[in-house]
């Protein structure tokens, strides 16, 4: 056996209280709060679980034996930790004295379905219009944020969007615990690391992003954008390094904008606000907003374009798709992503791969409009 498969005898092992939560498919969650009380999410419910571990000391074990995977370690001085079962499966960790009641751990369980973006289609995340839309944008490297709440789908839709990236396209991947997996055949994946107990040892997200940029990257994707690493990412979309693309936590594309603005402030660099936001609106082309609805439904939910900011230094969205009300054959009323009638942007400025993939689904928006004529 492999080390990865000790791992993963190891670690089942310690996790048979749980294990049946693990394999089961219909579970997309499981919440230890403490040893003898569980929670898991099915279908977008969440429910108390009858099973728990022996005592305290068993469910430390197994917290440990989890932690030692990815070779990181838990102490009163770092109580907070995220990392990964040897599935994939993220898993964060929290200790006293910040967990009040004990050690508390959730585990995001990964999907072992690859959710491919005809699946997404199939599942009604998003449309066949909208995805055509966003594999044009993809192959005309625009820069595209994904924007949603915990467990929207953001990195699912992430993973699917990365399938459009032209093959031999060189991909840097940096992730705080990595959890994307990208099918291309040139990808380095790059994690972040935390100190020691000692304060050694750390490698944080910026600094990989500054590694990345040494490694000819042809193409860029975070993970999630947390920190001052907004600014360096900003700066690398302004800098050559199109097509990149990231995750990020807001409700809708406006206020994705202004929360990447203060991360980027985060980075305790001198920056005009004026400046910043200019900069800003040059780096991100597309915002792509991901729902969660009642039942645990997840889709895109809004695609918007980031013009330059107006004269009082304002951002500017151009909706491309909105959702809309519909009826469905049966006369059931429901909310569906419809294109709004905005032409895009990138309207006329379409070469090469991006102008092919172009169909009669999304003719209308990206063809420019018709220059007036002079009557005489």
């Amino acid at each position: 056996m492999n080390n990865h498969e000790i791992f993963s005898a190891t670690v089942a092992h310690y996790l048979a209280p749980i294990r049946q939560y693990l394999d089961d498919a219909s579970i997309t969650e499981v919440m230890i709060n403490r040893f003898d009380e569980i929670f898991i999410e099915t279908n977008g419910q969440l429910k108390r679980a009858p099973a728990k571990f022996a005592d305290e000391e068993a469910y430390r074990a197994a917290v440990n034996n989890i932690l030692q995977f990815t070779g990181k370690s838990i102490t009163s001085n770092q109580p907070l930790i995220d990392t990964r079962l040897p599935d994939g499966s993220r898993v964060h960790v929290a200790m006293t004295p910040c967990a009040r009641f004990g050690t508390a751990v959730t585990i995001r369980k990964f999907n072992k379905e690859t959710l491919d973006i005809n699946r997404l289609m199939e599942l009604g995340a998003l449309t066949r219009q909208a995805r055509e839309y966003l594999n044009v944008a993809i192959k005309s490297e625009r820069n595209i944020l994904v924007a949603g709440g915990t467990s929207s789908g953001k990195t699912s839709l992430l993973n699917a969007l990365s399938a459009d990236i032209p093959p031999g396209a060189r991909i840097v991947v940096i992730e705080d615990s990595a959890e994307l997996q990208l099918q291309q055949e040139h990808v380095i994946s790059l994690e972040a690391r935390r100190p020691d107990q000692y304060g050694r040892g750390e490698v944080t997200i910026r600094d990989l992003f500054r590694s990345s940029l040494r490694l000819r990257p042809d193409r860029i994707i975070i993970g999630e954008v947390r920190g001052g690493e907004a600014l360096d990412m900003i700066q690398a979309m302004t800098s050559g390094h199109g097509g990149s693309m990231g995750t990020l936590h807001a409700n809708n594309p406006a206020d994705a904008l202004n929360r990447l603005e203060t991360m980027a402030l985060m980075s305790k660099v001198e920056l005009p606000l004026h400046a910043l936001r200019a900069q800003v609106s040059s780096a991100i082309d597309i915002v792509v907003q991901t729902s969660r609805h009642i039942g645990g439904r997840r889709l895109v939910s809004q695609i918007s374009e980031i013009d330059p900011v107006d004269v009082n230094g304002r951002y500017q969205l151009r909706d491309v798709f909105a959702m809309r009300p519909v009826v469905d054959k049966k006369g059931r009323k429901g909310m569906q992503l419809k294109p709004t009638g905005v032409r895009s942007a990138m309207a006329g400025l379409l070469r090469g791969n991006a102008a092919r993939v172009v169909t009669d689904l999304t003719k209308a928006i990206f063809t420019p409009a018709a220059e007036p004529t002079n009557a005489g």
